[in-house]
């Protein structure tokens, strides 16, 4: 049932964006008065073999346009006339361009349709932003609010950092904004140095570049998390409660193991599994002993007080009129972060082509049940990611097309039909050889991972 709501959301997800997306397309070919033959969410064939399998779900033709939801779920087009598209028509080749087609358009006005989807999923991604950050606001903790600093593991650990370090910057004067990001933030600006303050001495780590294959890998996570005490806020069933443990217990040691925060007694209760030891807790003013059987799992059944209990949470609201140009920001910050990502793609030593997903990786990303902020949050993000992905200049894609006409408006010279039908052909390989290689990443990760 889980994956089948993950599989719902991300339908859901995927058609808001593609109808959109096809919508910016049609509605720039109206404002030029060019004909447009289909609008369809999915594809009416099998996708991208134009004359297999042609059937609709549903088809209703409009005035000259024909709307409808096709059967193969994947994406989705618009017809216009007198272009090479998906469909790979090239019965208009074969006569003179017509008042209403595409190819007898000027170049800027194709530009502009072309550009049509693109500009529509940026829009997109700034509205869902501005509503959710109109309607839920922003919840985070600056990275200086970890009062009693940061845990490490071992990758950061390889950096330099120690247990207890609070982190300042990076790069000298770049805050961090949210401490559950700070592996990303590294990765993704390519740090050189990471400033911190320890036992009350100011310094600055170098960080060598290798280290970001490991945080690749990890993708940032745990890099480092913040500090807490080793408080005990909720009890469940297990073996701390089995023994004695109570709500509020502060554990100050286990065995002889002197413990003062809790990612030290994560750390080493996992030297005890499967032993009788005892855990020292002061409740209230008095010390209490707790003998306990630690279990194989070394879980023993409670949970420590959130991060809100011990630190200033940022937690902003913001105004209808306010929305707006925080939406614009949160649009270009996320954009901007992406296209770094992408960079990463591309380099050699981090490889980060491993990383690549499909169809799986992004429905993993949804909740297992109905998030609404997830929902339009993943929303937003992944039409930003439509939409610079769309713009690369790869013929077949949005990119690819407008790159042929800013040459034709530089030159004055056109590219033929038959140059652009075949730059379609390769343009459709080139997807499609990275749409198989992503499904592939996806197969050995889920299949073969730890093999």
């Amino acid at each position: 049932m889980e994956t089948l709501i993950k599989i719902s959301q991300l339908i859901l997800s995927l058609s808001i964006m593609v109808v959109l997306h096809e919508f910016g397309h049609y509605i720039t070919a109206r404002m030029f008065k060019t004909r447009v033959e289909k609008f369809y969410l999915f594809f009416d064939f099998l996708f991208p073999f134009p004359t297999l399998l042609n059937f609709a779900l549903f088809k209703k033709k409009i005035g000259d346009t024909e709307y409808g939801i096709g059967w193969f779920p994947l994406g989705g087009y618009v017809k216009i006339a007198g272009m090479i598209d998906e469909s790979m028509d090239e019965e208009f080749m074969k006569s003179e361009p017509k008042p209403d087609e595409f190819r007898s358009k000027k170049a800027w006005q194709r530009l502009i349709i072309m550009l049509g989807g693109i500009i529509v999923n940026v829009l997109l991604a700034f509205v869902i932003y501005a509503q959710l950050l109109y309607w839920v606001g922003e919840s985070y903790m600056p990275a200086e609010n970890a009062k009693y600093g940061f845990a490490t593991d071992s990758t950061s650990t390889k950096v330099g950092l120690k247990d207890g370090d609070k982190i300042i910057s990076y790069d000298g004067d770049k805050k961090f904004k949210n401490v559950i990001t700070i592996g990303g933030d590294l990765l993704i600006n390519n740090a050189k140095t990471i400033e911190i303050e320890r036992d009350g001495q100011k310094m600055s780590l170098p960080i060598q570049s290798s280290i970001y294959k490991e945080i690749l890998a990890a993708k940032g996570a745990d890099f480092v998390s913040p500090v807490i005490p080793c408080i005990v806020d909720t009890l469940l069933p297990g073996a701390y409660a089995n023994a004695g443990g109570k709500q509020d217990d502060r554990i100050i040691q286990l065995d002889t193991v002197p413990i003062r925060y809790y990612h030290e007694f994560k750390r080493e209760i996992k030297n005890f599994k499967s032993t009788n030891t005892y855990i020292l807790a002061l409740r209230g003013n008095d010390t209490v002993r707790v003998n306990i059987q630690i279990p194989d799992s070394a879980k023993i059944g409670f949970a420590t007080y959130k991060l809100d209990k011990y630190f200033t949470i940022i937690d902003r609201k913001y105004s209808l009129l306010e929305s707006f140009p925080a939406g614009v920001k949160r649009t270009y910050e996320v954009l901007v972060n992406y296209i770094k990502q992408f960079r990463i793609v591309f380099n050699p030593e981090l490889k980060g082509y491993k990383q690549l997903g499909s169809f799986i990786t992004i429905t993993q990303q949804f909740s297992a049940h109905w998030d609404w902020v997830r929902f339009w949050n993943l929303t937003a993000f992944l039409s930003i990611a439509l939409a610079f992905v769309n713009l690369l200049p790869i013929p077949a894609l949005d990119g690819g097309h407008a790159l042929f006409t800013l040459v034709e408006m530089i030159t004055g010279k056109a590219p033929s039909d038959k140059f652009l039908e075949r730059a379609q052909v390769v343009g459709m390989i080139i997807v499609f050889a990275l749409m198989f290689f992503a499904i592939g990443n996806d197969i050995l990760r889920t299949f073969f991972s730890g093999h």
